[in-house]
Order: C-alpha cells, then sequence, then structure tokens
C-alpha cells in the first residue's frame, strides 16, 4: 500500500463536473494498492504503523509556526481518493505499466477498508473520492507539504 499525503487547506473531488467530496484543513490521501498487498494487508503491523501514522504525523503549524501539530490535534478532515497509478512502472518505453498494481476488486477490498479504519480513529472526518471513477481532484496544497507513506518501507522507528 502507498499513501500520498498531502496537507491542504481545503480539497474536493467531483465527477461529470458535480462535486461529491470536500474537506477544508486536512490531508488529501492517494491511496494505491499493490499486487503483493493481498486482504490480509489490514491484519499487518506495516498497515497499523501507516493508520498511526496518519492520524499521528506532526506536519501542522503550531503557534509559533513550527511544524509540531496532528491531524488529531487540529480536528483536521481527510479526502481518501483511490489512485493505482501510484504503482506505476516507468523502467521502460514511454508508457507506463500498472503490472505492480493490484487487481480492481482487490484494491476496492482494500480502499474500503482503508476508509473504514480510517472512520473508526477519526469519527465524521473522512470524505472519499469514488473508486475506479474518472473524478477531477482540486485542491490547495497547504506548504507544499507532500509525504509518502509505503508498507514496503521498512520503518526506521516509532
Amino acid at each position: 500500500m502507498r499513501l500520498v499525503i498531502q496537507r491542504v487547506s481545503e480539497a474536493g473531488v467531483s465527477i461529470s463536473g458535480r462535486e461529491t467530496a470536500s474537506i477544508k484543513e486536512g490531508f488529501l490521501i492517494l491511496a494505491g494498492f499493490g499486487s503483493m498487498d493481498g486482504m490480509d494487508l489490514p491484519r499487518t503491523p506495516e498497515y497499523q504503523r501507516i493508520l498511526d501514522r496518519v492520524c499521528n504525523l506532526r506536519v501542522f503549524s503550531d503557534e509559533i509556526g513550527k511544524m509540531n501539530r496532528s491531524l488529531l490535534d487540529i480536528d483536521g478532515e481527510v479526502l481518501l481518493v483511490s489512485q493505482f497509478t501510484l504503482y506505476a512502472d516507468c523502467a521502460k518505453g514511454r508508457r507506463p505499466s500498472f503490472h505492480n498494481a493490484a487487481d480492481p476488486g482487490t484494491a476496492k477490498e482494500l480502499f474500503e477498508h482503508l476508509a473504514k479504519d480510517l472512520r473508526l480513529m477519526l469519527p465524521e472526518k473522512i470524505q472519499c473520492g469514488v473508486f475506479g471513477a474518472d473524478m477531477a481532484v482540486r485542491m490547495v496544497n497547504n506548504g507544499p507539504v507532500t509525504i509518502l507513506l509505503d508498507t514496503e518501507q521498512s520503518p526506521h522507528s516509532n
């Protein structure tokens, strides 16, 4: 699982010109699942560690402008958007291959599981894009601050 987390002052998703989800201050999270991610992923320590990081990453400014507050501290929101292209392989040619991305059925189940788990941790703070839809995503990246979390990366510390 790969998450691209962008600190935003606002973000939204539209489908066919109609806004379907929007948030104010918080995170726009682009979530992708790899071919090696199975339905056991949510039971792994790496997955749990990433959920904890999403909620507790201290990337929001405190009263002196230092990145010292978390999503929980600021009562922030999350816009979660599925994005299989996070597993694009551009090693050969000019057209990316997506053989490293999870099959759509597995990815949809994992995306829904991630949304459910985030809703448990951040009640009433999670909005989602529509899995598999052609979405227009807008955001105002605050900073800009962009963080990559990946279950394949070895954590150096908690």
